[in-house]
């Protein structure tokens, strides 16, 4: 049977969160222990130059990210785990495909109409202002990053969905013009995927600045937990389960049987600071086993890039001829054959 290709890729602009974790990581790092799956894994460098313009903080998330993967667990033996930028092949095919990309896709993009929605409600602004062309274009080079590999299973968020079906219309346009060149990917949507909640109940997210670091030390993990917003209901008072940070926290990182008693607990009208306690255990249970391990990657960056140029060599070993036979379709190729 042929192995699915599963692709997934993380931008490099902040340090690893637990809403991170429990919804791309944690699954991701399951499947690459699976021999049926052949995952793509990637730190999306040129991704993060579209939001952040800052160097040091591009550098410090990538080691970050990496180290993060590492130290969960990641299987570099099945997985090819590599930094976009070392695959130059990638950025290549991202002007292939422009080539064949309409605007008018582009236009119906909702990372760039909610931007220049933003900008029509500032009295006497340009649509476009600010507006780069990589935030313009950027569902080419995640097409790109998709097609260059042929995956055909993409793991991805609801709000992620347009542009995996974006990749399929450019590459099934590709493949009109040029012949049948690239297998269309599918969007894999876990119905059941945790998203959390951040310390101020929104979807936890370095846009609102509400994160809880995946690996933070455990004195500043508990202070944090602590942190998270509750109503005021005193202890003793029934208290609902849904809605609830904690609560919703507890389930991403307990078993159905014990999630149960949890709920039994606020019926019978737990505190919010025992719960706080119990949410704390569970945490810092599950994350503190590669915690360590996390801070002594930190110190061997030659270690992390040693893994990383393995996965990137991989990468190339399939993107290198590919992009050859792409060349030869468009009509770029040498002459006399050699």
């Amino acid at each position: 049977m042929k192995k699915a290709i599963v692709l997934t890729g993380i931008t490099t602009t902040g340090t690893p969160h637990l809403g991170n974790y429990v919804g791309a990581i944690r699954p991701a790092i399951n499947a690459s222990h699976d021999a049926n799956v052949s995952p793509f894994y990637f730190l999306a460098d040129y991704h993060a130059l579209i939001k952040c313009q800052e160097p040091e903080r591009v550098r410090l998330s990538s080691l970050e990210i990496a180290a993060t993967w590492l130290a969960l667990g990641l299987d570099t033996d099945n997985a090819v785990f590599y930094r976009q930028s070392d695959v130059p092949e990638i950025l290549e095919l991202t002007w292939l495909l422009t080539c064949v990309t309409s605007k008018g896709l582009m236009n119906r993009s909702h990372a760039y109409k909610a931007a220049v929605a933003e900008n029509e409600e500032t009295a006497g602004n340009d649509p476009d202002t600010g507006i780069t062309m990589g935030l313009f274009s950027y569902p080419i080079l995640m097409a790109a990053d998709i097609l260059l590999f042929n995956a055909n299973k993409i793991p991805v968020g609801k709000d992620q969905l347009q542009h995996i079906e974006m990749a399929r219309d450019i590459g099934a346009r590709f493949n009109h013009i040029y012949g049948e060149h690239f297998t269309l990917p599918e969007a894999v949507i876990d119905e059941n995927g945790a998203i959390l909640q951040g310390l101020d109940g929104r979807k936890m997210s370095k846009s609102y600045n509400n994160t809880i670091p995946l690996f933070e030390p455990e004195k500043k993990l508990k202070k944090l937990i602590n942190k998270i917003k509750t109503n005021s209901l005193e202890p003793h008072e029934p208290k609902d389960t849904s809605d609830c940070t904690l609560f919703s926290m507890y389930q991403a990182f307990a078993n159905a049987d014990v999630v149960a008693e949890i709920a039994k607990r606020y019926q019978e009208g737990i505190g919010w600071g025992e719960m706080k306690a119990i949410l704390f255990e569970k945490v810092n249970a599950e994350v503190a086993p590669a915690r360590e391990r996390y801070e002594e990657l930190l110190l061997q960056p030659d270690l992390i890039e040693e893994k990383l140029q393995i996965g990137a060599a991989k990468a190339r070993a399939i993107s290198q001829p590919f992009i050859s036979q792409l060349r030869e379709a468009v009509g770029i190729s040498r002459f006399g054959g050699k």
